[in-house]
């Protein structure tokens, strides 16, 4: 399999999945700005919408979309249990968190990312991160992982997407829940491996 990945982008979630997994794999970097992987491909040949992640199978088939792809690597890798068995509750907790994540938190940072945005979609993006990190960080306290007991795919979302907090000057300063997490979830072996293989970490 290979990882199509921009540094410190969400395609971060699914590298760290595929480590945790202990899968096979290799990975190339892409430019976003020119959408050219770093052997010089165009990547909206491998992925029409031209962002990241993908995930290039070996039989060819490409699979997009983070959420998509963490779950096909946890159901490869059942013994890491990075997903709960069906019929586990706690499976049913981690993908509503997946989407959580992607849905409140990944899409209220478009804003802040791009050159264009208005001081008034900033401002509103701010206000509606801080809303749904004020609920997380609730929901995290007393927890080490978003849901049950162990670390999922979940984690490994909540964590790409925290960290870009750094990029765009986000305090979580009013969330300790969050910082804690953060520093315990960068911590793990599979998480270090990914953040050094991405150039993020010496």
């Amino acid at each position: 399999m290979k990882l199509y990945f921009s540094p410190g982008a969400c395609s971060l979630s699914p590298h760290i999945a595929l480590l945790e997994a202990g899968l096979a794999f290799t990975t190339e970097r892409v430019d976003l700005g020119k959408k050219l992987t770093a052997g010089g491909a165009d990547f909206r040949a491998i992925n029409p919408n031209g962002y990241v992640p993908a995930l290039e199978l070996d039989n060819g088939v490409v699979l997009t979309e983070g959420p998509a792809i963490v779950q096909y690597v946890a159901e490869l890798a059942p013994q890491a249990k990075l997903l709960p068995a069906v019929g586990q509750i706690e499976r049913y907790q981690a993908l509503s968190w997946l989407n959580y994540i992607s849905t409140e938190l990944h899409k209220n940072y478009n804003p802040l990312f791009k050159p264009d945005a208005t001081d008034d979609m900033r401002a509103k993006a701010r206000n509606m991160l801080a809303l749904r990190f004020s609920h997380v960080a609730r929901h995290l306290e007393g927890r080490e992982f978003l849901a049950g007991g162990q670390f999922s795919i979940a984690d490994a979302y909540l964590f790409t997407v925290l960290g870009w907090a750094d990029v765009v000057k986000f305090s979580l300063a009013d969330w300790p829940q969050l910082q804690a997490f953060r520093a315990r979830i960068g911590a793990r072996p599979a998480v270090q491996a990914a953040l050094r293989a991405e150039g993020l970490l010496n």
